[in-house]
């Protein structure tokens, strides 16, 4: 497994769609993603990438200090930050808060939208991917707003129709159409990251940046694949088929951090998943994740995630 799918296993996505809107030019709403719209799918949420998937139509899209968008049908909007931001059909168009405009059923079917001055129609579906991980390097590699147009994509035509029939599935109250949405969303922002990844400059630092640097990517894909190995740099480097100071030196230029302190970060991101999701004492999560003594673990755990593995079980 490369390291990208490990840690997607690990962060533990959960996405969901609430939102189905039909707009007509000229329009503009603002809008932003609280934890209310993403009820009954995410609990305990730490933290929200907002999307919007354009069935048809067209949308320009605007966040405070990114250059603006203007994306087309079969397009992807992602905001990792979940960032509040203004959906449009162009530039300079007064907003007006989306949720003034939002029509809730009370059946649970999918809620809607529809608005705007007659002219061109833009049909869109709104919803979240989420993650109980509040502070990791998938996350805060991401920029601020992420555009991808589906089109010429393998299974493109059929996630757009998926989309399409799943939302009107779910605007009718058939509850297991929202799993289909849910699943979906999970695949876009998938498909959206490795399309992402793909196209960074070859100078480009950063976490996502090393997963694509051969020497890094085999070294992190090896770590991850092995959390309780006994590493060190030196074994490491071998990994990457690098002396110790190149290696460390190249890892802390793309990662900004030490190997052997990327290791414990890694480890707690992978303890705190499993304090989450098992019963397995605590013991044998800390040998788990490469410690020998539960003492050592637990202080390495509460100097990395704030609080005692016991504590952080008991909170989620």
């Amino acid at each position: 497994m490369d390291a990208l799918s490990d840690v997607l296993r690990v962060v533990r996505l959960t996405g969901g769609v609430f939102l189905e809107a039909s707009f007509t030019a000229p329009w503009c709403v603002t809008s932003h993603i609280g934890p209310e719209d993403c009820r009954p799918h995410l609990t305990n949420t730490a933290s929200v990438i907002s999307f919007h998937y354009v069935i048809s139509g067209r949308m320009h899209v605007a966040v405070d200090g990114e250059r603006p968008l203007d994306v087309g049908g079969n397009t992807i909007v992602l905001l990792p930050r979940n960032d509040a931001h203004l959906l449009a059909s162009g530039p300079g168009i007064p907003p007006v808060d989306s949720n003034l405009l939002i029509r809730t059923e009370p059946s649970g079917a999918l809620s809607s939208i529809e608005h705007g001055g007659g002219g061109e129609v833009t049909r869109i579906v709104c919803g979240f991917v989420g993650s109980e991980s509040q502070e990791h390097p998938l996350f805060n590699a991401l920029p601020r707003v992420m555009a991808m147009n589906l089109d010429g994509r393998p299974g493109s035509d059929w996630i757009a129709r998926s989309f399409q029939h799943a939302a009107q599935e779910v605007a009718s109250g058939r509850p297991a159409a929202g799993t289909v949405l849910a699943k979906l969303s999970e695949l876009l922002f998938v498909e959206a990251l490795r399309e992402y990844t793909a196209g960074l400059p070859r100078e480009r630092t950063g976490w996502l940046a090393a997963l694509r640097d051969p020497a890094i990517g085999r070294a992190l894909a090896r770590m991850h694949a092995h959390i309780a190995h006994p590493w060190t740099t030196e074994a490491l480097a071998a990994e990457a088929l690098l002396s110790r100071s190149a290696f460390a030196d190249r890892f802390t230029q793309l990662l900004d951090v030490p190997p052997m302190s990327y290791l414990t970060r890694w480890r707690m991101q992978v303890a705190a998943q499993r304090l989450r999701e098992t019963l397995h004492p605590i013991s044998q999560i800390a040998a788990d994740v490469g410690y020998e003594s539960e003492a050592t673990f637990t202080r390495a755990f509460k100097r990395e995630m704030g609080s005692a593995p016991g504590q952080y079980r008991r909170s989620r």
